[in-house]
């Protein structure tokens, strides 16, 4: 029988106003790759955050190797062999790749650091477990995958027994999901077990032997990954039937763009050309997908549609005008629409009610307000925010709910709320599901499939390829600020979007 290595007996982790985790009981087996799967908001990251030390369990007990152990921070977890990568990377970017490695565990005498003998340990480390990087590099100069990987190697470096993964493949290219699964079945053989959070079933079924499926707080289910289907475990996700794949029919799409971009040029925040003379057409009843790595100018190309970023060259037409020179609040009168991959900076004001959230930009006029747009009219503001509660499944105790009180999931279907309602005829969406479960994620594309099809343009902007593939009729890959290669979907696959992703083939007109 298998050793069990890790063993929580009725965890309960309550907040004040939340029950995160209610009477949860998970065993993990040494040399097992182990999934937790539930959807946004189900008390995953809540329940490794009470193994790794960051949260105290209200009730319940953990043990290790058969015997009870109580973590009061971090540093406890670690001293007794367990390790955390998080799903965004705790690095100093300035540091290079041993340093960060080394980093609070350094060898040496006294304030002396002994680099030489730390850097010989990060190279064998990371030859014995095919984790190839070079230790001299500055993490600021590593693409997302290496970084992920300075990150497994600190766990390591640590003795790490045991290895909790936070969503690991959120911003991987298909490539880097191959190589990372690659080394997570190599670091399996060498005797670490391994938990990985994620709400992708398709990994599910590619990496792990197990899984549990959390539902608001508790275990819904265990099964072995081989005996069971995704649709199993999208139903036992959501508690209901979900529709995995959105059908994709055909649409007419019209000849004349709703919007066009002819060669933009865009700096970012160091004052570096972010986008260098960006071209794209997008026309109505179509959803033209831009795929890239993260960093490759998405942002900047969001914030320079909606007028939230200066423009250096180039020219942007909604129905043939030129609109570089509006304001925000004019392309939004315009029937432009936007969904911001930062929904606290750009999406939502925490601290206003979800009534108020969901009027911004159309407050001063029917329904919101009476009397010219000088007096807001809360009831009928309320009334159509509980409609669309209800229609987008936003989890919120009412209309009068503040926000910052939401989930981040939920924060994000307020947005998804107000913007689709608001009858555009050119979409901006970015990030659209980041965060979302499944029973969510289908109703999302399901909402911008049906907006297609109203004749509405929309340009998607996602990280996600699986979503750029099920969502786009054309995909147009950018890279390094250019967009390096436009493709049908019908007749391209993730592997070759992957290559042109991380400039693997050469640039074509």
């Amino acid at each position: 029988m298998a050793e069990k290595i890790l063993e929580t007996r009725h965890i309960v982790k309550q907040f004040p106003k939340v029950l995160a985790n209610d009477d949860i009981n998970i065993t993990l087996y040494k040399g097992e790759i182990l999934c937790l799967l539930g959807e946004n908001g189900a008390g995953k990251s809540t329940l490794m955050n009470v193994l790794y030390g960051l949260y105290k369990q209200t009730a319940g007990e953990i043990f290790l190797g058969g015997k009870p152990v109580e973590f009061s921070s971090p540093r406890d977890a670690i001293d007794n062999g367990l390790g955390m990568v998080h799903q965004h990377f705790m690095l100093v970017e300035t540091l290079t790749v041993t340093e960060n490695i080394i980093l609070g565990s350094e060898p040496g005498k006294g304030p002396q650091i002994d680099y030489r003998t730390a850097r010989k340990q990060v190279m064998e480390l990371s030859s014995r477990h095919g984790l190839k990087i070079d230790p001299d590099e500055k993490i600021m100069n590593l693409s997302v995958g290496l970084q992920q990987r300075v990150e497994i190697l600190k766990a390591l470096y640590r003795k790490a027994r045991i290895l909790i993964l936070d969503e690991p493949t959120a911003v991987l290219t298909p490539q880097e999901v191959e190589e990372l699964f690659t080394v997570i079945k190599g670091l399996r053989d060498s005797g670490v077990s391994i938990i990985i959070i994620t709400h992708k079933l398709d990994e599910v079924k590619a990496i792990s032997s197990r899984v549990y499926i959390l539902r608001r707080g508790r275990i819904e289910g265990e099964r072995n990954t081989a005996d069971v289907s995704k649709a199993d475990l999208a139903n036992l996700m959501v508690g209901r039937s979900v529709v995995l794949t959105v059908e994709h029919t055909d649409h007419q799409v019209q000849s004349e763009p709703v919007f066009q971009i002819e060669d933009l040029v865009v700096r970012d925040d160091r004052h570096v050309a972010a986008l260098n003379g960006l071209s794209l057409d997008v026309r109505p009843g179509e959803v033209v997908g831009i795929a890239g790595v993260d960093g490759n100018g998405q942002s900047e190309l969001a914030e320079a549609i909606m007028g939230l970023r200066g423009v250096e060259r180039g020219v942007m037409r909604h129905h043939g005008e030129d609109i570089a020179g509006l304001s925000t609040r004019e392309r939004i009168d315009r029937r432009i629409s936007y969904v911001p991959a930062d929904r606290h900076r750009f999406g939502l004001v925490l601290p206003f009610s979800v009534a108020e959230n969901i009027a911004i930009g159309y407050h001063d006029r029917p329904p919101n307000s009476r009397a010219a747009g000088w007096a807001l009219d809360y009831r009928a503001m309320e009334a159509r925010a509980g409609e669309l509660i209800d229609d987008f499944d936003i989890r919120t105790s009412g209309p009068r709910a503040s926000a910052g009180t939401l989930s981040g999931g939920n924060q994000q279907k307020v947005i998804l709320a107000r913007e689709f309602t608001r009858n555009p005829d050119f979409l901006l969406v970015s990030q659209p599901t980041r965060g979302l479960d499944v029973g969510a994620i289908e109703y999302i594309h399901s909402q911008i499939l049906a907006m297609r099809d109203r004749d509405v343009g929309v340009l998607l902007i996602s990280l996600e390829l699986e979503e750029v593939f099920t969502l786009a009729n054309r995909i147009l890959v950018l890279y390094e600020g250019e967009i390096v290669k436009e493709l049908v979907t019908k007749d391209t696959d993730e592997r070759e979007v992957g290559l042109y992703m991380t400039g693997g083939k050469e640039r074509t007109a």
